[in-house]
């Protein structure tokens, strides 16, 4: 839960989960959990972890890589759609930019910042470079027309897959957060980026997923430290 205790608080792995069951076409409900005032039934369940996990006939799954596993697996074919990348690099695509992205924000010393920022850049423009790089089937091979940038809207293509679910609530709360607490921004000629944010804030399945910016501001209150 956010700050009031109810509304949907700042978690991208509960974003993930949300994203897929909302892509799978499964009816669900959502419960914010208040973390200060966890109830008993939930501390019963999985002692000394936090949302999200998983129950399902009485076996508790608490890694939210093995739920996602678990969800593709049983939500398949053909009643669900596929949701896995056909294409296997889109998975690793940006897996670095959110560790760079922690140690440049949580990082407290002026002289360290300007090697952070250059480090997670660094991630940034390789997420970037794969974004604008035509994917194989994008490339017509009887085509004189040689395609040098793609057009794409998400990692792997036109539609949002496993891959996307995982990264794009961190992509967002990197934006958010840089913004607020080190007045970065992304830079515009990062377009593959750009595209894919702008493609992804015109989809349900995540804009009515994420936790409002205020929500993320104030969970990473304490944790973007300040220069000294």
């Amino acid at each position: 839960a956010g700050s009031d205790g109810e509304s949907i608080g700042n978690c991208p792995f509960s974003q993930r989960l949300f994203m897929i069951l909302w892509l799978k076409g499964v009816i669900f409900n959502v419960t914010t959990v208040d973390l200060k005032r966890k109830p008993a039934d939930l501390q019963n369940l999985a002692p000394g972890t936090n949302p999200p996990f998983m129950t399902f006939d009485g076996e508790v799954k608490t890694d939210v890589n093995k739920i996602e596993e678990f969800l593709e697996e049983k939500l398949a074919p053909p009643r669900y759609p596929k949701l896995a990348p056909n294409h296997p690099e889109s998975n690793s695509a940006g897996n670095d930019v959110f560790a760079k992205f922690s140690a440049f924000i949580k990082n407290p010393r002026k002289d360290a910042n300007e090697n952070l920022e250059k480090s997670l850049l660094k991630a940034l423009r390789k997420l970037d470079n794969y974004l604008n790089s035509p994917l194989p089937d994008e490339i017509d091979a009887y085509s004189t027309e040689e395609i040098t940038v793609s057009s794409r809207k998400f990692l792997d293509g036109d539609e949002l897959t496993l891959a996307d679910c995982n990264l794009l609530p961190k992509l967002h709360i990197i934006k958010v957060v840089a913004k607020k607490y080190r007045n970065f921004d992304f830079p515009p000629e990062m377009t593959g980026i750009s595209r894919y944010l702008n493609n992804a804030y015109a989809r349900d399945e995540f804009t009515n997923t994420c936790p409002a910016d205020q929500e993320i501001e104030y969970a990473y209150l304490d944790v973007a430290k300040r220069m000294k």
